[in-house]
């Protein structure tokens, strides 16, 4: 079993033809609203692909949040544990996608603010008893480090998403399997664009392996002994809010069937460009089928070693 310890937004999608600046009104494109937030993003991704997925989390007691659990439900996502708080509302984030699919998001906690430690000693028992435990950023900083603190040293294989950063100082990335940044985390975790020497920073402080992601580029695998950059599938984007979900789903999904990590990285490329060539979060995610057939119709990019 993978659980997913993390948000649940809903996301209110503006195509706008450009960013707005400061103190500027722009008309939008089109509008659109989507289930979403990193963590319910990643057990969607999870269920689509055909995994027995837990997600953990809270949502508000209002209309978003239904949306939010009628989505995962019917992805084959395991809720019984969502906790629905009252007088909160549902977490939320307004997304501006520009015309080359790229994204500037806002965000409200909302709901999620409320996963604190005394929601982690509730669930920790199904934590403890799965296989892979995916987590984020969009939950508060203390709660994963408390969380992390109490695991067993060995089970689960955690994938830690840090997104948004957050200075780690005095977090327990020892506890940490595999650190998913994208190039701009990465940056700000380290100090560094040179994603050898950041990642190799990572290392040194407890993390056992980094896979930086870098979007049109493909995806950066950082171990003891090597480095190894994996090269994006080609296609044209139309939206890339929750590919770096679909990666960090499509991964888990794939380690805990046994692929390599190096197959799970080329799995994972795959389901985010997917997700990249359709609108909105969680309707974006692929379906197991539909990421097969991409891989027999695409010529899996050669990686090589730096």
């Amino acid at each position: 079993m993978i659980a997913v310890l993390g948000s649940a937004n809903i996301d209110l999608v503006f195509q706008v033809t450009r960013f707005p600046q400061f103190g500027e009104t722009i008309p939008g494109v089109s509008y659109g609203r989507f289930p979403g937030g990193k963590g319910a993003n990643q057990a969607v991704a999870c269920g689509r692909l055909g995994a027995q997925v837990l997600f953990l989390g809270k949502i508000g007691a209002d209309p978003f949040g239904q949306e939010l659990l009628r989505s995962l439900t019917t992805s084959g996502v395991n809720t019984d544990l969502v906790e629905i708080e009252e007088r909160v509302h549902t977490g939320t984030t307004a997304i501006f996608v520009s015309p080359q699919g790229q994204n500037a998001i806002l965000y409200f906690a909302g709901a999620n603010v409320l996963v604190d430690e005394a929601y982690v000693d509730k669930v920790f028992d199904y934590i403890k008893s799965a296989s892979i435990l995916l987590t984020q950023f969009e939950i508060p900083l203390k709660t994963i480090a408390y969380l992390l603190r109490k695991l067993p040293p060995e089970k689960p294989l955690v994938i830690l998403d840090p997104a948004p950063v957050y200075d780690l100082t005095g977090f327990p990335l020892e506890r940490v399997d595999i650190l998913t940044p994208n190039a701009t985390e990465l940056r700000e975790l380290t100090g560094t664009s040179d994603i050898r020497v950041a990642g190799r920073k990572l290392l040194e402080r407890g993390v056992k392996r980094v896979i930086c992601k870098v979007g049109e580029d493909g995806a950066w695998l950082v171990k003891q002994d090597e480095i190894v950059h994996f090269p994006a599938f080609k296609i044209v984007p139309v939206d890339t809010t929750a590919a770096g979900d679909a990666f960090n789903g499509a991964l888990a999904v794939a380690i805990e069937q046994g692929f390599t990590l190096e197959e799970s990285i080329r799995w994972a490329n795959a389901a985010g460009a997917l997700a990249c060539s359709r609108k909105g979060a969680q309707p974006s995610l692929p379906y197991r089928a539909e990421l097969e057939r991409f891989l027999e119709q695409n010529a899996m990019p050669s990686e090589r070693k730096a």
